[in-house]
């Protein structure tokens, strides 16, 4: 297989041979192939597409370059859930404890940051010593003993996605359906999980800003699961203003686990984790309908049961437990400034892509793979679409680690909101399922 010969076929637009699809990521990984070919092609699939079929070929070779884990020992059948990506989306922070708490088991490997959208990984590490490193077997034994566990990819669980993940939030190839597919469905497969639900996000701060982009991956991630013995759902649901109230590591941890404590501040939030989790509950055979599993779901999230769950998480992870009743111990930022609004009418829009990227610029992302996060920096929002605002009304805060930096960040925000002089009606927040 010619590496060159092969990255020249995509760029011309041709179907790619599919075996030689793995052929091309085991001589990546064996160091016959490198990075900048790697990424060449990444942009040739990004503007050229993929098949069905050489998606599935792509999964496979994801998963074919590390190990698949059983749980023929578990006792209840594995379910999962992905976020397709979003601005202030903390969903997995209490979703995967919450489900736990109900009776299902969670093995969920997560990822870091891509372009304008936060990590679940990055928000996790907030929490003080919060281990996501975990190997197979203390993965397992973790999943057995307290339900869930939430870790990065392992070296051994699809490593040539967890290498080219990296290379994507990089070279502008984030939003490719084919690629997105691949890097999703690998790591659940790899991780043993039988039920899937996808939640898909589409508007203004998703990587798929249209329904019709959204139900085209919906339709690949199914077939690629079907293909793979798994049970796969998508929601497809509003990402056209931050999710919850903040954005940010530590802030949305911080929101997480106000959520976990049944304080009905964030109705979004808990909407949207309760119905995914009647969802999974479902896939996982704990419950007969999606409603009653949104009925256990809220049950869990009310006596404290879940926040319970998410603490035993926490410590297995080697992360500090008393996070859940102490917020304090969470990083705080240096300067939290006001967001003030300077006109007078109804919220009418949100360029939540611009939020998320002027939450990247305080720090609260990267720009490149080996730039640090500052967990501390991102925003709180007071108001979302629909609301009437007024002048000198404070709509957010910043939270930085200096005056320009918030200024800079002030300015962004307001920029990126619309006013009309009538009230709009407020977004659903689910769209439509997908089966």
């Amino acid at each position: 297989m010619n590496p060159s010969e092969f990255i020249r076929a995509k760029r011309d637009g041709k179907r790619l041979d599919l075996n030689e699809i793995g052929a091309f990521i085991s001589s990546y990984l064996s160091g016959d192939v490198a990075d900048y070919q790697v990424t060449a092609l990444l942009m040739a699939i990004y503007l050229n597409g993929m098949s069905d079929d050489e998606a599935s070929a792509l999964t496979r070779a994801y998963i074919d370059s590390g190990e698949v884990i059983e749980w023929s020992e578990l006792g209840g059948i594995p379910v999962d859930k992905h976020s397709t990506g979003g601005v202030g989306d903390k969903v997995s922070l209490a979703l995967a404890p919450l489900v736990a708490a109900c009776g299902g088991f969670v093995p969920m490997l997560s990822g870091r940051g891509l372009g304008h959208t936060g990590g679940t990984l990055d928000k996790l590490e907030s929490i003080p010593g919060f281990n996501t490193e975990l190997s197979i077997e203390k993965l397992k034994k973790q999943v057995r003993e307290v339900g869930c566990a939430m870790a990065r990819q392992s070296g051994e669980l699809a490593p040539a996605d967890g290498r080219i993940y990296a290379l994507r939030d990089v070279t502008a190839t984030v939003e490719s359906i084919p690629l997105i597919s691949a890097s999703i469905m690998s790591k659940k497969i790899a991780e043993g999980a039988k039920g899937l639900v996808i939640d898909l996000k589409s508007g203004s701060g998703a990587f798929m800003d249209t329904i019709d982009r959204a139900r085209e991956l919906a339709n690949m991630l199914i077939a690629i699961g079907t293909a793979h013995g798994q049970k796969v759902v998508a929601l497809v649901t509003d990402m056209s203003q931050p999710l919850g109230c903040a954005v940010g590591n530590a802030l949305e941890a911080e929101e997480a686990i106000l959520l976990l404590r049944g304080e009905k501040k964030f109705p979004r939030l808990e909407a949207l984790t309760v119905r995914l989790a009647g969802e999974m509950l479902l896939l996982a055979g704990v419950v007969d309908t999606v409603e009653g599993g949104e009925t256990l779901a809220r049950k869990r999230l009310h006596d404290g049961t879940a926040l319970e769950k998410f603490a035993k998480m926490v410590e297995a992870q080697s992360g500090d437990p008393r996070v859940a009743d102490d917020l304090s111990l969470l990083p705080k930022a240096k300067l939290v400034r006001p967001i003030v609004i300077d006109s007078v009418g109804y919220i009418a829009k949100m360029d939540t892509r611009r939020i998320g990227m002027a939450a990247v610029n305080l720090g609260a992302g990267r720009l490149r793979a080996e730039d640090e996060i500052d967990q501390s920096a991102g925003f709180k929002f007071f108001a979302e679409i629909g609301d009437s605002v007024d002048v000198g009304d404070v709509i957010g805060e910043v939270h930085a680690k200096d005056e320009q930096s918030a200024e800079t960040a002030v300015a962004e925000v307001l920029h990126s909101i619309t006013l009309a002089e009538t009230a709009l009606d407020r977004p659903s927040l689910i769209i439509e399922k997908i089966t």
